[in-house]
Parts: C-alpha cells; sequence; structure tokens
C-alpha cells in the first residue's frame, strides 16, 4: 500500500508541475529538452472539439447525447420552441419573424407571418391550440398548429395587446401617442387552463382565460422592473417570475400577491426553472453598476414619455456577442421559507450568456447563446459540457416527446438532444512547438479505461493543410511524424472514460539567430544605472529592424542608455532562438585589410558589451557577434548563428595643427588627422571666445584641411604682442591645438 501511494504521489506532483507549464508551451518560443503538453482541466478540454463527448467540470471526458439537426429556416434566429404530444414541433423566428410547423421529414411550413421583429414565445395551450408572442407590438396569437395555409395579424386570433391593456394607468406615454416598444418575454399556463404573459415596458405579468372567447387581459402582477423576463410554476401552484432591472424572482400567490423570493447579482434574470425536488434555478446577467436603462416611474400625475431598452441579453444575442461579466446560475431551495438553504450559485460561466435553462432527472440543462453550448448542470456544483452546437447562438429550450429541443441563432435551426451518439469522439487543440518537433510518449491520467487515441501532425497551423493521416498511438506512443503542430483524437467506448492527456515531445534544434547589430564609438555601457550628472548616449536599433520586437532585459527593445566615454566602443545586438534556449555571445574584431577575426570577448549573457578603444591602433573595423545555444544543449547538438557590424573607426589620436603663421590681419595653418575627416577648427584671440572657421573651399571633408583666415577690424587689435590658438576636431571628437605670438604696431 505505502508503495502504491508513493508511486501515485509522484506521478501526481508530475501532472501538477505540467500543468503549471501547459500554458507556456502554447506559445511558439520554448524552453530546452523535452517537453510534456498536458490537457487535464475542463478549460483545457474546452479548446478542443467534442461529438457526443461530455467535458466535466473535473477534467474528465465521458459519453454524452448526441445532437441531430431537425430543421434549417430561412429565419437568423430560431426564439422559441414548443412540440405537441404527437411530436410536431413549432419555432418562432425573428429576421423574418414568422412561425414555423416542422414535421416528421424535416421540412419547415409558415402558419404564421407578422411584420413584428420577431416570435419571441411559443406555447402549446391546454386547448390544443399554439399561443405565439411577438416583438416590439407586444401582442399575443391564437393559432391552428394544425393549419395549412398561411395566417397573418389580419386572421389569427388576437388575445392579447399590450398597447390596448390597462397598461396606460403606468405608462401615461400612450395617452400621447407617442411611439413605444412593448414586449412579451415569456408564457405560461396555470392548472385551470389560463394564459400568464410576462411583459416589459412595463415589467408586468397579465392573465387571460383563454377558454373564455372575449375574455379581457386582466392585469395580475405588477413590478417596478424595466421587465419581467421569464417565468415557472413551483409545486405549490405559485408562480415564480424573474425580471430585469434589479435581478429579482418572485414568488406571486394566486391572488397576484408578490414576494422577493431572491435579488440576484447581476441586473437580468435570463431563465427559470423548477427541479423535479422543488429546487427553484434561475440563470442571470449583467452588471448592476452600468445600468443602461432609463428609470420607470411607479407612480405620478402628468404625462411621461418613457423609452424602454431591450435587456442586456437580447442587445448582446442581436449584436452577436457576449456580456463581459458572463452568466451565473443560482438554486432557491423550495423549503427556504422554513429554515431551509440560502439560495446558492451552483454554476458560473465567465464567458457564457445563458438564454435558456430547462430541469429534468439528472439536473438541469443551460444552453449559452453567445458559443452555442449545452451545460449539464447538478445541484452539487458539478457540471458538464455536454454539447456544442454548429449555430453560433443557443437561444430556446423545450421538452419533447422523444428528448430536448434546442433554438439556435446564426444560423436559425432546430436541433434535437439525443439520449445517444451515434460517435463519441473528442478532438483536441493543436500543439504549436515552436519548432520541428519530434514526438514521444502519451501519458494518460490514472484511472482512464475505454478509449483509443490517435494523432496527427502537420508544419501549417490548419490540420486541413497537408497534415498527416490519422495514427493510432503504438505501445504508449506517437507514431506520427515529426512537425511543428500536432492534434490527438480520441474515440470513447462504451463506459470509457479519460482523464489527463500529456504528449512528450522534444524541438528539434534550430541554429540562434542574431537579428541587428549596432556599433558606437564613443559610449561606454554598463549594467548599472548611470551616475548622476553624468552624459549619457542613447543607442537605439535602426528603425524597422525586426528586433524591435525582440526585448532587451525587461527594457526597451529599442535602445539602452551608455556614458559617453572617447576612451570606449559599445556593440549591442538582439538574437532570438526559436526553440527558446539559452544563449551566451562572443565577439570577435577585425581591421581593414585582415582575414583573421580575433576574439575579443567570449561568455557574454548580456547583448550589449563596452571595451576599451585605446587599446587597439587607429584605423577602420568589423566586429562580429556570435550566438551559441550552447547551455541548453551537448556540445555536439550546439549550434551557432553570427552577424557581422558595418564598418566602423577607432580614432583616438587628435589631429595635427602645423603651419600656423600670422601676416598682417590675417593668418594661415593646416590641420590633419591619419583616420578620419576634420570635423571642424576654432581660433581664439588673447584668450578670447572661441570663433569657427571654414577651411578653404569651406567644405570640411577631409583628412587634411588648409584655413586662411581674416582677422576681422571688429577685433580692435591694439598695438603690442597678441596671442592666437587654433584648434581643430577629427570626426571622433579628438582636439588637436596649437598656438603662436604676433605683435601688431
Amino acid at each position: 500500500m505505502m508503495r502504491e501511494f508513493i508511486w501515485n504521489f509522484s506521478y501526481l506532483q508530475r501532472w501538477i508541475l505540467a500543468g503549471v507549464t501547459a500554458a507556456a508551451v502554447c506559445a511558439p518560443v520554448v524552453a530546452q529538452g523535452t517537453h510534456l503538453w498536458t490537457q487535464t482541466r475542463a478549460d483545457d478540454f474546452e479548446k478542443g472539439t467534442p461529438l457526443g463527448v461530455s467535458i466535466e467540470s473535473d477534467g474528465k471526458l465521458r459519453e454524452a447525447p448526441g445532437l441531430k439537426e431537425l430543421a434549417t429556416t430561412p429565419s437568423t434566429f430560431v426564439w422559441s420552441v414548443a412540440a405537441d404530444k404527437n411530436g410536431a414541433v413549432f419555432v418562432g423566428t425573428g429576421s423574418p419573424a414568422t412561425v414555423l410547423r416542422i414535421g416528421s421529414d424535416g421540412k419547415p411550413f409558415t402558419i404564421f407571418e407578422t411584420k413584428d421583429l420577431a416570435v419571441q414565445a411559443v406555447h402549446m395551450g391546454p386547448d390544443g391550440a399554439l399561443y405565439v408572442a411577438t416583438i416590439p407590438s407586444g401582442k399575443v396569437y391564437k393559432l391552428n398548429p394544425a393549419a395549412t395555409t398561411k395566417q397573418d395579424e389580419t386572421n389569427a386570433t388576437l388575445v392579447f395587446d399590450l398597447a390596448q391593456t390597462d397598461a396606460k394607468d403606468a405608462d401615461k406615454s400612450d395617452d400621447k401617442g407617442d411611439a413605444k416598444s412593448r414586449y412579451v418575454w415569456d408564457l405560461s399556463f396555470d392548472g385551470a387552463g389560463r394564459l400568464y404573459i410576462a411583459t416589459g415596458g412595463p415589467g408586468a405579468v397579465w392573465r387571460v382565460d383563454t377558454a373564455k372567447p372575449g375574455a379581457k387581459p386582466e392585469l395580475f402582477f405588477k413590478s417596478d422592473e424595466a421587465h419581467i423576463r421569464a417565468l415557472a410554476w413551483d409545486a405549490k401552484g405559485n408562480l415564480i417570475a424573474g425580471s430585469d432591472g434589479s435581478g429579482l424572482v418572485y414568488r406571486i400567490d394566486a391572488s397576484g400577491k408578490g414576494y422577493v423570493l431572491f435579488e440576484a447579482p447581476r441586473r437580468e434574470i435570463t431563465a427559470v426553472a423548477v427541479g423535479t425536488n422543488g429546487t427553484i434555478f434561475v440563470a442571470d446577467v449583467g452588471d448592476k453598476s452600468r445600468n443602461p436603462l432609463p428609470p420607470l416611474p411607479v407612480q405620478g400625475n402628468g404625462s411621461v414619455t418613457i423609452t424602454v431598452v431591450q435587456p442586456g441579453s437580447m442587445q448582446a444575442a442581436n449584436a452577436s456577442s457576449s456580456l463581459p461579466e458572463g452568466s451565473e446560475i443560482y438554486a432557491i431551495d423550495a423549503r427556504q421559507d422554513a429554515g431551509g438553504q440560502a439560495p446558492r450559485r451552483v454554476w458560473a460561466g465567465k464567458d457564457e450568456v445563458v438564454y435558456a435553462i430547462a430541469a429534468d432527472k439528472d439536473g438541469l440543462l443551460a444552453l449559452s447563446g453567445n458559443r452555442g453550448r449545452v451545460f449539464r448542470i447538478r445541484e452539487d456544483g458539478s457540471s458538464a459540457d455536454i454539447a456544442h452546437l454548429e449555430a453560433q447562438q443557443g437561444l430556446a429550450l423545450a421538452s419533447a416527446k422523444d428528448g430536448v429541443l434546442i433554438g439556435t441563432g446564426n444560423t436559425g435551426k432546430v436541433v434535437a438532444l439525443t439520449a445517444k451518439s451515434d460517435k463519441h469522439e473528442y478532438q483536441s487543440d493543436v500543439l504549436d512547438a515552436g519548432a520541428l518537433a519530434r514526438f514521444g510518449r502519451v501519458e494518460i491520467e490514472p484511472g482512464s479505461t475505454g478509449y483509443t487515441i490517435w494523432t496527427r501532425s502537420g508544419n501549417v497551423e490548419q490540420p486541413v493543410r497537408g497534415w498527416s493521416e490519422w495514427a493510432a498511438v503504438k505501445d504508449g506512443a506517437v507514431t506520427s511524424p515529426a512537425g511543428r503542430y500536432l492534434q490527438w483524437k480520441v474515440q470513447l467506448n462504451a463506459g470509457g472514460v479519460l482523464g489527463g492527456v500529456g504528449v512528450n515531445y522534444l524541438p528539434v534544434n534550430s541554429a540562434p539567430v542574431v537579428d541587428d547589430l549596432v556599433v558606437v564609438p564613443g559610449a561606454k555601457w554598463t549594467p548599472q544605472p548611470q551616475g548622476a550628472g553624468q552624459q549619457t548616449v542613447t543607442i537605439s536599433l535602426p528603425s524597422g529592424s525586426a528586433a524591435a520586437t525582440v526585448s532587451y532585459d525587461g527594457g526597451s527593445a529599442s535602445s539602452i542608455t551608455a556614458a559617453k566615454d572617447k576612451t570606449a566602443v559599445t556593440v549591442r545586438w538582439a538574437a532570438h532562438d526559436d526553440n527558446g534556449d539559452d544563449l551566451t555571445f562572443a565577439l570577435y574584431l577585425r581591421g581593414d585589410g585582415e582575414t583573421v577575426w580575433r576574439q575579443l570577448k567570449d561568455g557574454i549573457t548580456e547583448k550589449a558589451y563596452s571595451f576599451d578603444q585605446t587599446l587597439l591602433p587607429d584605423g577602420g573595423y568589423e566586429l562580429k557577434v556570435v550566438a551559441s545555444d550552447a547551455p541548453s544543449h551537448t556540445p555536439g547538438d550546439a549550434l551557432t548563428g553570427e552577424k557581422i557590424s558595418d564598418r566602423f573607426e577607432v580614432d583616438t589620436a587628435p589631429p595635427t595643427v602645423n603651419g600656423l603663421a600670422v601676416n598682417g590681419m590675417s593668418f594661415r595653418f593646416d590641420a590633419e588627422d591619419a583616420v578620419s575627416p576634420i570635423e571642424k577648427a576654432e581660433y581664439s584671440l588673447d584668450a578670447g571666445a572661441w570663433q569657427y572657421v571654414e577651411p578653404v573651399g569651406n567644405l570640411s571633408d577631409a583628412k587634411k584641411e588648409h584655413y586662411e583666415i581674416a582677422i576681422p577690424a571688429s577685433a580692435s587689435l591694439k598695438a603690442g604682442e597678441h596671442l592666437l590658438t587654433v584648434r581643430a576636431y577629427d570626426r571622433h571628437d579628438n582636439v588637436g591645438v596649437a598656438k603662436t605670438v604676433f605683435v601688431t604696431k
């Protein structure tokens, strides 16, 4: 027992360490040696593609229900789904807004069409009729579900019109005839066959006794919230309603009296469901700190014009976007009033917008609207991603004769969640090894059983472009050829389960690359900060250089700071290694006319170096930087890369000033340097201010320049002895000086 415990503990340690580094190996740059690419958590597996495979919250892959497409509608959105006892499916759509009947042949037939934007809800009534709600007119129609001809607003039976109800008492804008949007979000029937209608603008619940022809709607419950979004019934016959505005969950008794069971942390309740044990589940979205809705007056006198904005979840659906806060699902104990558990969060998805939930014997189904995911959530807090829809959005859930129906958006489809799937297969995310790599053993988490694994590899990111064929893992090792990219897939057998998967790989060594190189004479760089008051020189890599993307020691990628120093030369370079290997650098020097490179310094770990140029004879030189990945490889496997600098000059000797002579009120002299052209010359009379002078011909571009200067009359030289000093600079800031004494009368 002790031996088995030690082995399992060691294995667990390795998986934990691998999980810590898993994110790093997804990037193109990796470290040296053998790597282990792991997928061990649900978040890792979510990056792949399941087909009839459930991604459990504990990081396991198991068998899952299948998806069967029943029909593709002409509309962009399927907002609601219902089914009759014979299995006929009815869907409410948007863009265009229709009600479709889908038979066993999968062909949709339009039984109702409206000029509204969408049919938001469809519901089979206990009388066998189909009830449909449209937005933004806020109307409910009664339809013949077996109709063989298309109906519209002119020949369908109107049972509810929010604009003609007593809503005027709460919204006086109707008295002025102002244009206004009204919403019907949900429909539900009680045990007596009466229809309940959840509305927005204002938020209320209306009741219509559909068994009585011509019965007028009555205001059953009035809220100060903007919208009542979802309805459900608890075991005691109370109506459960969720709102948009403050995220309230109401329990409304038979008399229409409401009691707030729960105020959610988010501003909108998108869906409500009641479990078999009476637990109430609610889904919420939206940040309360950013309320886009104007306040709705509860009471007041006079005329008020109110603009009601759609809930955030609907705006997100129409824009095919997500809400940054994601969704949460809470469970509310049916015995809360009698001392039961407080409401508790059983699931959260930071990237999900939950539009519909449905309770069944196995827990709760939740439909994600922005990524097309179906989740199964259990009351113990565990969950599973059981299906990925091909459509972008999942919008509606409904129970049917043979399973669960799903309505989607972008595109508008009707899909059935079947009890069994023809295939239980999962394809992983793609590994980018960063360079050509050899693949080794596949490690499987203990406890996994009933599976078969294949792999394929390639050298382009998309697997459909010239990859190898799927090849089964043999003796626990990958048989796919070497490549930069790798993907694995698993087939689960009946009762199969797969835990974490790790693939060992070794990137083939790539030579380092020296991306750029600059040499700056007259500057000295040290890793330490420069002293206060010291002149500095900024050394930048060339504009547009590929090295601009290479970070230099955590600092700027474009420049470093060096101290101005005539005796020093600083060289700076940028280099990278596709394998992420540690690099060392060597510097070599070669003078004009020489063929042999002489080593200046080896074993450099920084990407800059300064040396004393006074140790070199004046003249022209080139520098070569050689990068080596030897610290990360055995000597026989190490590779190098190099780059040669532009020619630069070492010039530490000052120019000479010759032939200085004064003739009357003029003087002349020559300035000459052995290495570089003369940069400038100046003169001073009697230790006065320095005056700039031009050479004969004005251009200062030669190693020897001749100067003939007339002393200006403004100098006002008095009779007697005078001092003339001249100095000349070469291009490397070396200066030569000469002086003479002359006498004026």
